[in-house]
């Protein structure tokens, strides 16, 4: 099989990958909580001859996502972002987390609409570590899109 090509599609590797529209576009190592779900309904009508309740759709949700970053002397763009939060007026933003073919074109793109930093963590520090600073900030958004490129 050697010197024949392949006719296979790979699936995509999650470790390159973009993130746009926070403010000083930082770089992130990481970033956890693309979820979304549907709370489910249980409805189970008075005369029903059975003792199970019928399963519907209920409203979507959508979870915070938390993004990790290498802390850098000059940069504190994700501490201005977050102490420009006053008493319920903040700027929201779109958050575009795209995940990168081998070329750099986004192939999924999961955007995250209405968002806004809700939790800002730095480094653990360690005088026995050796590990680099690391800094997260947790984002709250109203709704989610998928795409595909």
């Amino acid at each position: 099989m050697s010197g024949s090509t392949q006719n296979t599609t790979w699936p995509l590797p999650k470790f390159y990958f973009s993130v746009t529209g926070i403010p000083g576009n930082p770089v992130f190592q990481e970033v956890t909580g693309l979820e979304t779900e549907v709370q489910v309904i249980e409805y189970r009508a008075g005369n029903s001859p059975t003792f199970s309740p019928i399963k519907m759709p209920g409203l979507a949700k959508v979870g915070n996502v938390t993004m990790k970053k290498g802390i850098f002397v000059t940069d504190s763009n994700l501490w201005k972002w977050f102490s420009s939060i006053t008493m319920n007026t903040i700027e929201r933003c779109t958050i575009v987390v795209a995940l990168l073919d081998q070329t750099g074109k986004p192939q999924y793109k999961w955007q995250l609409n209405n968002a806004f930093p809700v939790k800002l963590t730095g480094t653990d520090l360690k005088s026995d570590g050796n590990e680099v600073a690391v800094e997260s900030i947790e984002v709250a958004f109203e709704t989610m899109t998928i795409a595909l490129s």
